[in-house]
């Protein structure tokens, strides 16, 4: 798997994209800004200006069924907010 996971396409992102120019992406845990940097313009074609990075720890879930009480947690992850330069758009619905 490539340091690009999947792209967030929320009703937020997507505003943030018109507004700021900025694109959010859930990436690999273990990879840098700049490894993010280079792989979104190399998949995109685009110029990124900036990139910011935020970590995600799992909440910890439980609930209540038959066999008694299950608990667990949800996965880590990290997500990257990449701020294009210029008049650079990505956009996520061109392939559908």
């Amino acid at each position: 798997m490539g340091i690009l996971i999947k792209p967030i396409v929320t009703e937020k992102m997507t505003i943030l994209g018109d507004k700021l120019n900025r694109y959010g992406f859930i990436v690999d845990r273990r990879a840098n800004k700049i490894e993010i940097k280079h792989a979104v313009e190399e998949q995109y074609g685009v110029t990124v200006k900036d990139v910011n990075t935020v970590n995600y720890h799992g909440k910890r879930k439980s609930r209540y069924t038959k066999a008694g009480l299950l608990t667990g947690r949800e996965n880590h992850y990290k997500k990257a907010y990449v701020t294009l330069s210029g008049d650079d758009k990505i956009d996520f619905y061109s392939n559908i």
